[in-house]
């Protein structure tokens, strides 16, 4: 069984914002392998799906704590369906990443991340294969004076959408392969 975790911040304001990629992610994922639509969690403070792909049991989650308590969530699903953390799988964004890449690694710290902080923190060890999705883009297609907090809780511009899903896309497909 797999758990695969997208990060980002529930409500409509930060639907498609840079931060919330990760339910970018999980929601295209969850589309390209048919599973169901999100259902709400209140035990694991989430929206989960599961279903199968190739004889995998996979469960995507969107953790809906907000992106600084995500760990929380994790930690209660990986806890319920008895989840090593070799098989759980993390999907956020990266701001040290440039738009139109991504990175896959099987361990590492954090970074400048506040929801991998938490998951790490809640789940007592880095060694979680995380797929970090660049969104930076400051003096490229943004403005280049922006503060991080701002950056991250700002919408793609149109330029931006179409890298984006392109990335997403090769995101996946990578992804699929990893697993």
């Amino acid at each position: 069984m797999k758990l695969v975790v997208g990060l980002g911040n529930p409500g409509k304001e930060y639907a498609n914002t840079r931060h919330n990629v990760g339910f970018l992610f999980i929601e295209k994922l969850r589309q390209k392998l048919g599973f169901e639509n999100f259902a709400k969690d209140k035990k694991s403070e989430s929206e989960t799906t599961k279903g199968d792909y190739n004889g995998t049991d996979i469960i995507l989650v969107k953790p809906q704590t907000f992106m600084n308590l995500s760990g929380k969530s994790v930690a209660f699903l990986r806890d319920f369906y008895k989840v090593s953390e070799s098989d759980i799988w993390i999907i956020y964004d990266d701001v040290d990443l440039p738009l139109g890449k991504t990175r896959i690694r099987t361990e590492g710290s954090a970074g400048t991340h506040n929801g991998m902080k938490s998951i790490i923190e809640s789940l007592g060890t880095a060694g979680i294969s995380r797929l970090r999705i660049g969104i930076e883009s400051r003096g490229v297609s943004s403005p280049e004076q922006q503060d991080l907090h701002s950056f991250v809780l700002h919408p793609f511009n149109k330029e931006e959408e179409k890298t984006l899903e392109s990335t997403l896309n090769d995101g996946i497909n990578a992804f699929l392969a990893a697993i």
